[in-house]
């Protein structure tokens, strides 16, 4: 794709300018819902556009999208960052997450066959080797990767849409987690708990151990909310 703003091709049409607009949208939101960004990152439209390989318009309707959808601020007139969420946002996003994808667990856990088993399992092994290098980043890449495997089986997409969008707004304050939650492991038991409910065909028990990593992982998430609350 090419940067017209740099280039001195034709501006684009309308009907390419949406479609750059659609491109930068779904790679920024991915990137955040795979905790690429740690709060407080600051995206510039100028270097969305740049990485993108994009006019600014489009950059800039992106981020404004996200902006509205509450996954990103404005930090000034060309420029958002990624915030991070205070105790009462983060409490209201968890509970969503519980009831949400814990439904989506349940009901995607019969569906689970050997192929799927065998990709979380090599999938936990990646994220396994990522925390004991402490390589947090690539451990959240591929976290959300296991936990979605999961909830896509459930063929139910405006529920996983749904989920979607909480991880939009909870992806980046992942990165909190660490190194704690890398050094106890507990993300580590509860994804192989789920592996083992997959391979007995126990929705239940599926359904416990992910609704168990995700009030782990808030109890940590909801600490280090209330040490930042402190300091400010």
């Amino acid at each position: 794709m090419n940067n017209n703003a740099t280039t001195g091709d034709p501006p684009a049409s309308d009907e390419q300018s949406g479609r750059l607009s659609d491109f930068a949208y779904s790679s920024i939101k991915e990137q955040l819902t795979r905790g690429a960004y740690k709060p407080g990152h600051k995206l510039p439209i100028r270097s969305v556009a740049e990485m993108l390989k994009i006019g600014s318009t489009p950059a800039r309707e992106a981020l404004n999208r996200l902006v509205f959808e509450g996954a990103l601020v404005m930090a000034g007139p060309k420029t958002v960052i990624v915030p991070h969420l205070d105790p009462a946002a983060l409490y209201e996003v968890t509970q969503m997450r519980l009831a949400l994808e814990g439904l989506a667990t349940e009901k995607s856990a019969l569906r689970a066959t050997d192929d799927v088993v065998d990709k979380l399992l090599a999938l936990q092994e990646k994220i396994t080797l990522s925390l004991d290098e402490r390589r947090y980043s690539d451990a959240l890449h591929d976290n959300k990767e296991f936990h979605f495997t999961i909830y896509r089986l459930c063929e139910m997409p405006h529920l996983l849409s749904t989920i979607e969008a909480l991880w939009l707004r909870v992806g980046a304050s992942f990165h909190d987690l660490y190194p704690e939650f890398a050094e106890a492991k507990y993300g580590v038991r509860n994804h192989m708990a789920a592996i083992e409910g997959l391979m007995d065909k126990d929705p239940s028990a599926v359904r416990a151990a992910m609704e168990s990593d995700i009030r782990d992982g808030y109890r940590r998430l909801k600490k280090a909310a209330q040490e930042r609350q402190k300091r400010q």
